[in-house]
Formats: structure tokens, sequence, C-alpha cells
């Protein structure tokens, strides 16, 4: 017999942990080689994590909704074969560190890594041994004074037995209101008066983890928790709107001769390229062009550094099925053509779709662009994507009148319109530039060539 570790694998260069959604097998169970055993989610996307080897689930190391960093133990297999060959004679990952063991790094509530507190204390005359607390749990511990015998007392819903934050929050909510009684003996009056009026003054716990405790809500409501996705876009919205002065800028640009010309090509398109061309790839096209003589749009801040960006990696933003939010990315844009740009939108799309991103499919980004028209919205003001300086938000096409200038004079005419917006970081990006960059984005679009190929 021979235990075969099955670590957290690597999923990016800068992704460092990962959350576990939901184990496929249960300790006893057997597995095949490359069979599904649990999946796992980071920042970006989903992925299913396989066993890399045949065996029985001897056991399983972490719950579902942990955050693992990359590289640690997340369940040990037995198999049947030598331990110094692995199975079969496959390759198996040194473990970077068994969580359980005592000197073990731990990973605490907010999924960061840490050295265990390891204590030892009296409970009723016995002594508990090997009961680990998270930097956070003794933070609140200490500011709510909880002595380490009540600490030990309290009930823990964590991996083994030990006590999360929800627990110790749980116990400070709900534990008796017994006055400490503190050695004031040699104060002065006035001193023991101030304590006094402090300890009075104190803060509830209610008001003070206000954010933890259930609420209660009046009226008829549904409450609805949000998915982790979903959490994750809200942290990423609030972030971005706190890290960048944001400032938008609107433009309206005429598209007749984009509608025309697609319209004209997409049957052939597709049945000489296998795929389908929409607007995005179109679009970006356009884009790239104009960004390569605004580098300043491709750029992001470090303190008081600005990094200009080489590569053009456009991120478009994807509604998903759920209605969450996700941003591929195409790596080196401006180095395709439309029929490579269609390929790649249309292939990130449909992964988007069917939940098959992988983690580096959503990395690296430097611009992003997102289509509020696709939703019937004329314009919108897009956030930024943070560590980015700018977005580009396109509108709905429409039919409009408009007045067209002609050396023979004005004339009214039909004509698609669409509105442009672009929200870019004032750090850097001010009103001009900004203005600018959109103002030759539209007229990008504009003049696109009705007998070009493709």
């Amino acid at each position: 017999m021979a235990i075969v570790d099955l670590v957290m694998p690597k999923l990016g260069e800068s992704i460092m942990e990962a959350t576990i959604l939901k184990w496929h097998k249960n300790p006893g169970d057997m597995v095949q080689q490359d069979e599904t055993v649990l999946d796992i989610a980071t920042d970006k996307v989903d992925s299913e994590v396989p066993s890399i080897t045949a065996g029985r689930i001897a056991e399983i190391l972490f719950k579902e909704n942990d955050v693992v960093p990359i590289g640690s133990v997340i369940a040990k297999i037995e198999t049947n074969a030598d331990a110094s060959n692995g199975d079969n004679g496959t390759f198996v990952p040194a473990p970077v560190g068994d969580v359980h063991e005592e000197g073990a790094e731990e990973i605490d509530e907010q999924g960061i890594p840490y050295a265990p507190v390891h204590h030892t204390q009296p409970t009723n005359g016995a002594f508990k041994v090997n009961r680990f607390y998270s930097p956070l749990v003794m933070n609140i511990a200490n500011s709510e004074g909880i002595s380490m015998t009540e600490l030990e007392n309290i009930s823990g819903t964590g991996n083994e037995g030990r006590v999360t934050k929800k627990d110790i929050l749980h116990y400070v909510a709900n534990r008796s209101s017994t006055p400490q009684v503190s050695n004031v003996k040699n104060e002065p009056s006035n001193v023991r008066q101030q304590n006094a009026s402090v300890a009075v003054r104190q803060t509830p716990v209610e008001e003070v983890y206000a954010e933890e405790l259930p609420k209660e809500y009046e009226g008829n409501v549904e409450i609805i928790e949000m998915d982790r996705m979903r959490k994750l876009i809200a942290k990423h919205m609030v972030n971005s709107k706190q890290t960048s002065a944001h400032v938008t800028s609107f433009a309206e640009a005429d598209v007749t001769n984009m509608v025309l010309w697609r319209e004209k090509i997409k049957k052939d398109f597709e049945k000489q390229n296998n795929t389908k061309i929409t607007f995005t790839p179109i679009f970006i096209d356009c884009l790239v062009r104009v960004m390569k003589r605004y580098p300043m749009i491709n750029s992001s801040v470090d303190g008081d550094r600005i990094i200009v960006k080489k590569d053009l990696n456009i991120g478009m933003a994807t509604a998903l099925p759920s209605g969450n939010l996700i941003v591929p990315v195409i790596k080196n844009a401006d180095e395709l053509n439309l029929v490579g740009l269609s390929k790649k939108v249309n292939n990130l799309a449909d992964a988007a779709r069917n939940n098959k991103l992988k983690p580096d499919d959503t990395l690296e980004g430097t611009f992003t662009l997102t289509n509020v028209g696709t939703f019937g919205s004329l314009m919108g003001t897009p956030i930024i994507n943070q560590p980015q300086v700018a977005i580009l938000a396109v509108g709905a096409i429409k039919k409009r009148p408009v007045v067209i200038e002609t050396a023979q004079g004005d004339t009214i005419g039909i004509r698609h319109m669409m509105y442009l917006s672009l929200s870019y970081d004032h750090r850097i990006v001010d009103g001009s530039l900004g203005a600018s960059f959109l103002t030759a984005v539209a007229k990008e679009f504009e003049n696109w060539d009705m007998n070009r190929g493709w």
C-alpha cells in the first residue's frame, strides 16, 4: 500500500489560492486516475481537479468553502502501487506541507496563511492539547476580554473542531454581560471613576461586529445569499471606485459603413472561416489601432509610478447565464486579423457560457471593452477593471435621422448611430487624453472601409 498526496494544483502565475466548491468523492470512495475528485474556484474561474492516480480516498483534509493555498495537500489517496514509484510510474508532486501536522502552516478564516497558535490550557482540571487559533480569532478574543480558559470552552465548527470567526462572534453576542472586576484598590478615586465611565460607554458587540451578525428585515421580503462570484464582483467594483478617480467621457459614432459591411460579408465569412463574425472583433480591430497612438491608455498605476504596457491584451466583459460577469482576455489582440479575432472572441465567449474558461484566460488584461448595447442600453458609465486605467463601453446601434455633411451641402439621412463612453483613471489620464482617445476611436468606427476584406 502507498499513500499519494493530492495537492491543490497551480492555476496561473498570479493565483496563490483557491476555494473548494464541492467534493465529488468521500473518504472510502474508489477513484480512477483522471477522474474528477473536487471542484475548485479562484477569483476568476471554476475548475475541476482530477485524481493523479487510481485508488481509494483515504482522507480529505479540507472542507467545502475552505480557501487553500496552491500546493497544499488537500486529500490522500491509498493505492496498491509501490510508494517509491507512484501509481504505475506516475510522478506524484511532493506536498508543500500537511496542514494538520504540528508547526505546519494554517489558513485563517479570511484565507490568509499563518503560523498556527498552539495552546495547552487547563480546562476543568484537565489539559486540552493541540488546539489552534487563527490570528483573527485571537484578536477578537483579546478585544472582547475573552480569557484562554473561555476560549478553550467555546465549541468550534471548523476543521477538527477549531473555533472560527463565526463561532467566537456568536459566543460574544450571546454570553452573559457579567461585569469584569479589576484590581483598582491602589488607584486614585478619579482614575477608578474614569475606568468605570469607559466600561459603561463600551460599544455593544452587536455594533462592533454588526456586519457579521444576522439581521432582521421588516415587510414582505426575500433574502438571497450572494454566490461566491457575486461577492467577488462586488468587492472588485467597490475596490475600483476606492482606488481610481473615475471620469467618464461620451462620444457618438456613425457606424453605418460598419453595419452594412458586416451584413454584406457575414455569410461568406462564416462559410469560409467556420466561425461567425460579430461586432465585437470589429470593435477590437479598430480599438487596438487607436491604442497604439495613445499608449498611456494601456497602462496601470503602481504607487507613484506609471507602468505602460507594451502588450495589447483586450478584456471583453461577458455575461454568464447566472447573471454574473466575467472578463476573458484576448492576448496580443493587435497581432490578430479579423478572422483570428473572431475565432478568439467566439471561443472565449462559448467557454465562459459553458464554464470552461481556464484561469489564464482571464489574466493579464490591459484594457477592457464592454458592450452594454447587447442588452439594449444606449450608453453606460462602466467601472474600471483594476489595475487597468480605462474601460470602453459601446451602446446599442440605433437608426436615427442625422445631418450628413457633404461637399454639395448638408442633407438629412437615416444612419446607424451608436454612443461610446470611456471611463478612465483621472490620476494619470487627464480629460484631454481621455476625450482625444475616445474621439479617435469613434472616428475609426466611422471610417470603416466598405471595400476591405478580412
